[in-house]
């Protein structure tokens, strides 16, 4: 067993790659590993001390990965295996692990477990998904899928049904066959003794059903049934994950962290408690769900700020000493959060440093999203054949339907789609991602956002996320202290303290390009003894009574305890 001594992951830094769309290193428009190693130095300027890759194991790319078709090759557009080991090592060169994406709640239909599976109800795979006959000629229940439509498929070799709670083409694994455990388990030992630095778990909270599979609750506007209360957080959830823990993950010194939708801090306090033995972390949704109304993330709701700093605030005190947060405001699900969070007109800039220095200084571990560190934007792609994510087309077709205006339907996409994380990388004015055509359109802004352009400039964004990251590495207060929140009814103004016996830190955040005043009195600090941090403005202005905070104006002040 691994003596985990150090928690190393507590003071790192994650980089997520979408190998799709970072960098393109064969002019065939789709990003690849050759394409990682040769931004690695890019990167490690960055800071980063881990890279967090997006699924690369072969696929049929349904869901651009996520539908895997064999865990132990590489898909062939991003490289061999040759290029995967290359890339372990020349990061490892620099002091950068790679973690994977672990996607084990389902496959692609084209795996050849499933193949076999669907061949005979007799087949030795069969019990490797979760199959039903018909409900007197109905579907076996009312469950919906993720990605629209319902979550059962009849596969007429055998005329049963298959559970898929995304795409008909994702069949769900059923985690209730040891023998399937035993195959994954094996997979994982596989990949860890190549040397990788640990697993992003896709959606691991999902694995365990409620074997009686009952109806779900038919929400307001909503055709099928909400199974996620017998599929979130499920009877057999930590009895697995502790199974996984004990035969796998305690054998190696690395990063795990649960991608868990629908999980509370009372969950994540039992999930990352290393007592339990389960994971490190937990990647939570709340945050990610307050601008949505409740039954669906495109019914687009404005954000209510003290809802987020409330949900910040309820997460950092749960975890504390407990267990540990992830933390994050982008990745390959969700859209950019300048353009959602933030202001991505005249503000672009400041509201992007805002939101990275507002992020960083909480408890917990960061996940910067590439292109988050260059303040990339969402994207208006003209018509809906020029977007290639699948949940973004199956709800325009269930919204048209429905019949629901051109328009309506556009403007949720415009705002929540997938793919406005997924443009290509912006590396210099002209895109450079490619020397062919990428796979999704370019956003056109690449021409002043793009990471040669951020280089060049000192105050650019870029170097923001750098201080921060420097700041990390370099101050204990950041990964233990304690969380305070001030002001927790300012409707614009997001202000909290970490605290150690020896010193606190205020971090001071506009949400808003209104400016904004706080009296000093109600920090409760020596004003005298104030020593700036890190700031988004040249010098904050902190000499008078009352604090003067500018549109998307965010600093830290460090001071002595009193």
């Amino acid at each position: 067993m691994v003596n985990h001594k150090e928690n190393w992951w507590k003071r790192s830094v994650v980089y997520q790659i979408y190998p799709r769309s970072f960098m393109d290193s064969n002019g065939d428009g789709i990003g690849d590993l050759k394409g990682i190693v040769s931004k690695l130095s890019y990167i490690e300027k960055l800071g980063i001390d881990v890279i967090w890759l997006s699924p690369i194991y072969d696929s049929p790319n349904d869901d651009n990965g996520y539908d895997i078709r064999n865990y132990r090759t590489i898909m062939k557009e991003f490289g061999s295996m040759d290029d995967f080991e290359q890339l372990i090592n020349e990061a490892k060169q620099r002091g950068i692990r790679i973690v994977m994406d672990l996607v084990v709640n389902h496959t692609s239909d084209e795996h050849a477990w499933f193949v076999e599976s669907r061949n005979s109800k007799h087949s030795k795979y069969r019990d490797y998904y979760v199959w039903r006959d018909g409900n007197e000629g109905q579907l076996p229940n009312n469950w919906g899928s993720i990605f629209s439509g319902s979550a059962w498929e009849k596969d007429d070799a055998t005329d049963s049904y298959y559970l898929h709670l995304f795409s008909k083409k994702q069949p769900d694994l059923n985690w209730e066959y040891e023998p399937l455990r035993n195959e994954i388990y094996d997979m994982m030992t596989y990949w860890l003794e190549k040397g990788i630095g640990g697993f992003r778990m896709d959606v691991i909270n999902f694995i365990s059903k409620d074997e009686q599979l009952p109806d779900g609750v038919i929400h307001p506007n909503q055709v099928y049934g909400d199974g996620s209360p017998y599929f979130m957080n499920g009877p057999k959830i930590h009895t697995y994950l502790r199974e996984m823990n004990e035969k796998v993950l305690s054998h190696y010194d690395v990063l795990t962290v649960g991608e868990m939708p629908g999980t509370t801090p009372e969950d994540a306090s039992a999930y990352t408690n290393p007592d339990n033995k389960e994971m490190n972390m937990v990647f939570t949704f709340e945050h990610m769900d307050l601008d949505s109304g409740p039954y669906e993330k495109w019914d687009v709701q404005p954000l209510n700020l003290v809802d987020l700093k409330r949900s910040f605030e309820k997460w950092q005190h749960a975890l504390h000493k407990v267990g540990w947060n992830s933390l994050y405001w982008n990745n390959h699900d969700q859209p950019r959060i300048v353009s959602r969070f933030g202001n991505d007109g005249e503000y672009r800039e400041l509201s992007a440093k805002m939101l990275a220095i507002c992020l960083h200084l909480l408890q917990g571990t960061p996940y910067i999203y590439q292109g988050e560190e260059l303040g990339m934007t969402n994207i208006k792609l003209d018509k809906i054949s020029d977007y290639r994510d699948i949940e973004t087309l199956n709800i325009f077709e269930e919204k048209k339907m429905q019949g629901i205006a051109h328009e309506t339907i556009m403007s949720s996409i415009y705002a929540k789609g997938r793919d406005n994380a997924r443009t290509p990388m912006q590396w210099t004015a002209d895109g450079g991602f490619t020397t062919g055509t990428p796979w999704i359109q370019m956003n056109t802004n690449s021409s002043y956002i793009n990471a040669e352009q951020a280089l060049a400039e000192p105050s650019s964004i870029f170097y923001t996320y750098q201080k921060l990251i420097q700041l990390r590495k370099e101050y204990d207060i950041i990964t233990n202290g304690s969380f305070n929140l001030l002001v927790p009814d300012h409707p614009n103004l997001f202000v909290y303290k970490r605290q150690t016996v020896q010193e606190e830190w205020l971090i001071i955040t506009n949400f808003s390009d209104q400016t904004e005043q706080l009296e000093w009195n109600v920090c409760n600090v020596k004003k005298e003894n104030a020593k700036i941090m890190i700031a988004n403005y040249e010098t904050p202005k902190i000499d008078g009574e009352i604090l003067e905070i500018r549109p998307y104006e965010a600093f830290v002040l460090a001071f002595e305890r009193r």
